[in-house]
């Protein structure tokens, strides 16, 4: 069902001195937004950027520098990486000269620095790598340097959260940027912005006592999308809206839309289609009966062109991975019981199925497509989650293979090797190939193609559990968060590999 146009009305007034205002031309773009069913609760206050210079990156005790990274070749493409999964949306990266092979000892590490608890992948900006974890009782947004790990700065805000299956305490969204500012959403659903050079805070909200966000099983966790001067989040209030666009420079609520639905663990996902610009929400969280599906939305005015209910029947399932817009269909999947489907959106916006099967389940890994197929981990392991390719027209498997990966083992004076497959595994396509990070800290080139699994190289990192967010790449330099102790001792770290090619 559609929901109908509403007539425009400014954005809510600053009730802010003079003296707190951004400066006037940080305003001069900001749209209108359309009238909306959802008041907001708490518009926040906007606070004023001092006039500061940039910081000096400085070395700080959490660091250890290992060697300088190669030069970029004059040749190499490359980008930032400021959004979820990559600058494309789809785990798909553009940058060029990058190595063929590990070699012996695996790729040269630049840095790491020590972190707390989270699963939140880093964003990088130009030369600036932002850092979002938890320790002690405060989650801490950190800027770095992206050659030598030094900090720029460093802000810091309480958090009491605490994971009632056991997992990490830390936040799982990964910080996003649009150059200037820097968004990050906290485990608690904290939604704030901070100036990119500097830190400085220029508004939070708290979702969760604004909006009843109900945390769900594990916490916030659908990293927030920027879609102009928009930032969309998958609040799942109670009630509606289950999708909000906040206004990225003042958090001023923009627009509601939808009332039936929970916040997932899948963030959204913008693409261009038939029926024009489009937000696609893969929404849905802890509910009894468990609800949810893909909302296909206007990101101008908060119109949902189209639900289509897609959640599995037991109460523990949640939707995680983020859609796949091929042209003008989608591709979701959930590991609960419902599967993956393909669906079309058609010139006005409407949504029907194409097929679906549960072949290819997806956890909270996005599957990859190419020249016609998808590629992703089936299933939610760590046991029995091969490697899996589908026709993307038909949803027929082409293959499926659970590699072994047999690895050497040191402890308690004892050698030993162990098979530890791929498990829930993160792809990234790049410069013709598809870059693997395993879940226990294999590092691995392979060649997509739907005749079958081949393996290009393959090195190992470290030996630690839960290493799941989606590796950030960035003028060939690739980040690892390292979200568990390691076999070896090694505690919760990023990593800083260069991936340079000579």
């Amino acid at each position: 069902m559609q929901r109908p146009a509403h007539h425009l009305s400014p954005p809510p007034i600053l009730t802010v001195s003079p003296s707190l205002l951004l400066p006037l031309s940080l305003f001069l773009s900001i749209p209108t937004s359309p009238a909306q069913p959802f008041e907001d609760p708490a518009p926040p206050t906007v606070v004023a950027l001092e006039n500061r210079q940039s910081p000096k990156p400085v070395t700080q005790p959490e660091l250890t520098f290992y060697t300088p990274p190669k030069p970029l070749s004059p040749e190499a493409v490359t980008e930032d990486w400021m959004d979820f999964i990559g600058p494309t949306h789809n785990a798909i990266s553009r940058e060029t000269h990058l190595v063929q092979s590990f070699g012996d000892t695996g790729p040269s590490l630049v840095w790491e620095v020590d972190k707390g608890e989270g699963y939140a992948a880093p964003a990088v900006i130009g030369n600036r790598v932002i850092l979002f974890h938890r320790v002690g009782n405060q989650e801490i947004v950190e800027c770095l340097h992206n050659e030598t790990g030094q900090r720029y700065w460093k802000h810091a805000y309480p958090t009491q959260y605490k994971d009632r299956y056991g997992f990490g305490n830390g936040p799982r969204c990964q910080p996003i940027s649009d150059g200037t500012f820097v968004y990050t959403l906290g485990v608690e659903a904290k939604l704030t912005c901070l100036a990119l050079t500097t830190g400085q805070v220029v508004w939070q909200r708290n979702l969760k006592a604004e909006f009843g966000h109900t945390l769900d099983f594990f916490g916030a966790g659908a990293t927030p999308l920027l879609e102009g001067d928009r930032l969309i989040v998958n609040v799942g209030a109670p009630g509606g809206p289950c999708v909000a666009a906040f206004d990225k420079r003042t958090g001023a609520l923009l627009w509601g839309a939808g009332r039936q639905w929970g916040p997932s663990y899948a963030s959204p996902v913008p693409a261009d289609t038939i029926a024009g610009r489009r937000v696609f929400v893969f929404a849905g969280g802890e509910s009894r009966p468990a609800t949810g599906g893909l909302l296909v939305i206007n990101p101008e005015n908060g119109e949902i062109d189209c639900r289509f209910p897609w959640r599995g029947n037991r109460y523990e399932s949640v939707n995680a991975s983020s859609p796949v817009i091929v042209d003008n269909h989608v591709y979701i999947s959930e590991c609960y019981g419902a599967g993956g489907a393909l669906v079309h959106i058609a010139n006005d916006g409407s949504c029907s199925e194409v097929w679906s099967n549960e072949t290819l389940n997806t956890h909270f890994m996005t599957a990859i497509h190419k020249d016609g197929y998808l590629y992703g981990i089936d299933g939610h392991g760590p046991q029995n989650a091969p490697i899996v390719c589908l026709e993307l027209e038909t949803g027929k498997e082409m293959w499926r293979t659970e590699p072994e990966w047999i690895t050497p083992v040191s402890g308690s004076g004892q050698n030993q090797e162990y098979n530890l497959a791929p498990a829930l595994a993160s792809f990234l396509l790049v410069d013709g190939r598809c870059l693997v990070l395993g879940q226990y800290g294999h590092l691995a080139w392979i060649d997509l193609n739907p005749v079958e699994y081949r393996e290009l190289d393959r090195t190992h990192l470290f030996l630690a559990r839960q290493t799941w967010a989606l590796p950030t790449l960035s003028k060939g330099l690739l980040y690892i968060v390292q979200n568990d102790p390691g076999v070896d001792g090694t505690q919760t770290r990023l990593l800083c590999y260069d991936l340079r090619a000579e």
